[in-house]
């Protein structure tokens, strides 16, 4: 869950950028580099959640994207929505692995 989360958070601050140049006059490079940099940060995070550090380097990266709201204020409201998001996911799935933990424990009791 947490993988799609980060997937489609790079989506958008990938379309981001674009609005950063022509809508809020961002200079190229600060636009390029920190939505794009950004949307690598979650590609690259989401192909390493096998490692507990990724999970923190997710909880980074929702920062990261709720101050972008600082060059497009928009960011602020879309940043936040993909925080609560990923909140959500990190914590649903650490429930499902818990529960699938017990269930395995309980087959194995049987």
């Amino acid at each position: 869950m947490c993988s799609a989360m980060l997937t489609l958070e790079a989506i958008i601050l990938a379309l981001a950028v674009p609005v950063m140049i022509s809508v809020e006059d961002v200079s190229k490079p600060l636009a390029l580099i920190s939505g794009l940099g950004l949307a690598l940060l979650c590609i690259l995070t989401a192909g390493s959640l096998r490692r507990p550090q990724a999970y923190v380097l997710g909880h980074a990266i929702q920062a990261g994207a709720i101050a972008l709201g600082f060059l497009v204020t928009v960011m602020f409201f879309v940043g936040a929505i993909f925080a609560a998001l990923w909140f959500g996911a990190f914590f649903v799935g650490r429930r499902i692995e818990e529960d699938k933990a017990r269930w395995a424990r309980e087959a194995g009791d049987a």
